[in-house]
């Protein structure tokens, strides 16, 4: 007799062959031919529940170029597993042809050329549009956002998220879960959540001082859809007060809870649901932990950690999705639900190709009147850009090799330190740079940039404590985004090394001489999680420094020798 398992990977190998899982059989077709959104939105309905998973949105309501990773190195179990492959790698284990729609959206070689071709992804109005085709074809489809939505740009900035709240609200999800949200205090939060007209959850979210369940948000929903009853429990990001200033929300407590997570899974069973959903801001590592430590999940909505994966992972029998973010790309998940389990599935992860899906003007609507009041600043031209500016990749991207490069500059500094955020579009060779570029990659509510000294000594102290968060072989351990940025300073790093080991030659690089444990160092950075940092905004810093530039040229970084891989 067949277990659920195996007939889960027959439904994920059967999917894969049909196209239902792969967009990577897609992209062989439409690299020949020119791209339709009939071709993008092309599924063949399966079952009789539909999840639509949108996460990591980070503000961006307009279309952006986003480069993905060209480094992302997995330690431990994860070690060369998806989501820790890139470039040729990925493309050969998912059947991408090289300079297809699906290289451009997936992988980074080529970027700024391929970019001309396929132009700009994502949009909330495009997002809009590919969620109607959806529930055109399956009404009662559930959306599900995975938080980090109400941050990342300047109009949200200036409006405490309420540019974003109008427009996810016009998109009508059905629940949502937390991360960056927070930063704008637990003040804004609530008051956000008063008029919120969708679920908000998160399991792990605790009053903390009674460490019991916060009374404002939701462990889990139960919804019925498709003659199914479908419980979708949040789980906020675990890190909160680790990775971001706790006296933003001293109120709250997080953590993972894997314990509770069991807990509410059995007690959503055991009032009747057919099917469990975990709408999830763990990072995809730490779901796959919890996937095979806690029983009786179907699906983990992964988010956080920014991933894009073609097709689901399947940890024992629960399969998990992995949607990217700023918008590139929507998830539908179609299951087969039947008495009581989940017997199949088929999924798309459908790219945001921005001149190929035509918005849907009401939305185009609600986002050009939250933009209306501050389109002058928004569009200012700052300067202009010779080199490919991008964010992600675990040791540097150009973006943040310019707002160190501006650090050490303006704040007369002899190193500088950015953190390893995921979030921030990506500007092309020959792109002007205007001041909305600028709060893409800096907009937070703790962007003061200091300025202080440190020693040697400390300063390796920060980069094993910031290393231990990536590299930690225990993804339970890995509390950080990528590793914090270093302008004026280079070193080698051997990833397999436990904390405290893997750092070594530490170099000044205005004089090629070691770094002196003993010695002070003047530091510029910011987003420091400290409670009364002072110091100007760093979009400021940065736009005086291009202001200056005129036209800014990022050289390669060479400065970070990785070993240990």
């Amino acid at each position: 007799m067949i277990s659920r398992r195996d007939f889960l990977q027959t439904s994920m190998a059967a999917s894969a062959i049909l196209g239902a899982s792969s967009f990577g059989n897609w992209s062989r077709l439409a690299a020949q031919q020119a791209l339709t959104q009939d071709q993008l939105l092309q599924f063949d309905t399966f079952g009789n529940v539909s999840l639509i998973h949108v996460t990591d949105i980070h503000a961006q309501m307009k279309p952006i170029y986003f480069r993905e990773p060209e480094i992302n190195l997995g330690v431990g179990a994860a070690r060369g597993q998806v989501p820790h492959i890139t470039g040729a790698q990925f493309r050969k284990l998912y059947g991408i042809d090289d300079g297809s729609p699906s290289a451009y959206a997936l992988t980074y070689e080529d970027f700024a050329a391929l970019a001309q071709t396929y132009g700009k992804v994502g949009g909330l109005d495009r997002v809009s549009t590919v969620i109607n085709a959806i529930r055109a074809d399956r009404p009662d489809a559930l959306l599900l956002d995975g938080g980090d939505t109400w941050h990342g740009s300047y109009t949200c900035y200036h409006t405490q998220g309420a540019d974003m709240v109008n427009v996810m609200n016009a998109l009508k999800p059905d629940a949502m879960t937390f991360h960056w949200e927070f930063t704008l205090g637990s003040d804004r939060v609530l008051e956000i959540l008063e008029d919120l007209p969708f679920a908000a959850l998160g399991q792990n979210i605790f009053d903390a001082e009674w460490d019991e369940p916060a009374e404002d948000f939701e462990s889990y929903t139960v919804f019925e859809r498709g003659g199914v009853k479908i419980a979708v429990i949040g789980q906020a990001f675990p890190y909160m007060p680790i990775a971001n200033p706790r006296w933003m929300f001293p109120e709250y407590s997080f953590g993972i809870r894997q314990e509770r997570m069991q807990e509410m899974v059995d007690e959503a069973r055991g009032e009747g649901a057919e099917l469990v959903v975990v709408l999830s801001h763990n990072g995809f590592d730490v779901d796959k932990k919890m996937a095979g430590n806690v029983t009786g999940i179907d699906v983990i909505l992964s988010g956080h950690t920014h991933d894009a994966l073609p097709e689901p992972v399947l940890v024992g029998e629960t399969i998990i999705i992995a949607s990217g973010s700023n918008g590139k790309f929507v998830s539908r998940v179609d299951l087969d639900v039947r008495e009581g389990r989940m017997m199949g599935f088929r999924h798309k992860l459908i790219p945001v190709f921005s001149d190929v899906i035509a918005p849907d003007p009401a939305v185009t609507a609600v986002i050009d009147e939250q933009r209306a009041p501050y389109e002058a600043e928004l569009t200012e031209v700052i300067g202009t850009t010779d080199s490919l500016l991008y964010r992600r990749g675990n040791f540097n991207g150009s973006w943040d090799d310019l707002i160190c490069q501006a650090l050490i500059e303006e704040r007369d500094a002899d190193i500088a330190m950015s953190p390893g955020v995921r979030w921030g579009p990506s500007i092309l060779p020959g792109q002007e740079i205007t001041r909305e570029d600028i709060w893409n990659v800096t907009s937070m509510t703790y962007g003061q940039a200091y300025r202080t000294e440190m020693t040697g000594e400390f300063i390796k102290v920060i980069l094993e404590d910031v290393g231990d968060n990536l590299f930690n072989p225990d993804p339970y351990y890995q509390q950080g985004g990528d590793m914090v940025r270093i302008g004026g300073m280079g070193y080698r790093i051997d990833v397999g090394k436990p904390q405290g080991e893997r750092f070594s030659d530490l170099t000044l690089l205005k004089t090629g001489e070691p770094i002196d444990p003993a010695k002070s160092y003047v530091v510029a950075g910011w987003a420091s999680v400290n409670e009364g940092t002072e110091g100007p905004q760093i979009w400021d810093v940065v736009e005086s420094h291009i202001g200056k530039k005129g036209t800014v040229v990022v050289e390669p970084n060479t400065s970070v020798q990785v070993v240990g891989t």
